[in-house]
């Protein structure tokens, strides 16, 4: 994985220098110019068990989003259904106001876990990134249980898709700690 895969020939001039910078964006050049400074995000809450009164995750993530001064463009709650999750992430990032979309529950390993295979087919392009950092920040809390989340992220249809587990205290690890940090970097970039 150099990063390279894009790089436009006339930039080799730099030498690769730029592997040193961070990977900015894969491509050695900083574009933070194409940063969205006002996100509007879709919350979506997978389960089977909460209601939108009852939801501690989205909750969490909606109040982090709004602090960080983006907007939450629409919430829902779906139960856990392979059908019912992908038409609504599907929905979410087609919507005009919709920059994000975050979803939280349904990606552990029971049979009723279904987040990431209803999600991963609206993926053009796949952020592997997401999910090894946001279980490399999780083991400080929960240890080796990590191996049993699969947070993942991706890019669907031109939005970045975050897909975090159902716990408060994930939900805030991955939005306040990745997500609203990342984001709007991301959603400028894909949406180009």
């Amino acid at each position: 994985m150099s990063g390279h895969e894009n790089e436009d020939p006339e930039d080799d001039r730099h030498g690769h220098e730029d592997d040193r910078h961070g990977h900015e964006d894969g491509d050695g050049h900083d574009h933070h110019h194409h940063d969205i400074s006002e996100l509007g995000v879709a919350v979506l809450t997978i389960s089977s068990s909460r209601s939108l009164e009852d939801d501690p995750a989205g909750d969490a993530i909606a109040e982090i989003v709004e602090g960080a001064g983006h907007e939450v463009a629409v919430r829902e709650l779906v139960r856990d259904s392979y059908d019912g999750v992908q038409d609504a992430v599907d929905r979410f990032a087609d919507r005009e106001d919709t920059d994000c979309v975050v979803t939280t529950g349904g990606t552990g390993v029971t049979p009723d876990d279904v987040t990431v295979e209803a999600v991963e087919p609206l993926f053009d392009k796949r952020l592997p990134g997401f999910g090894e950092l946001f279980r490399t920040l999780s083991y400080e809390e929960i240890g080796t249980k990590v191996v049993g989340t699969r947070a993942a992220a991706g890019i669907a249809d031109g939005v970045p898709v975050f897909c975090l587990p159902g716990s408060e205290n994930a939900a805030r690890l991955g939005a306040g700690e990745i997500i609203v940090e990342e984001a709007p970097h991301l959603a400028g970039l894909a949406g180009r």
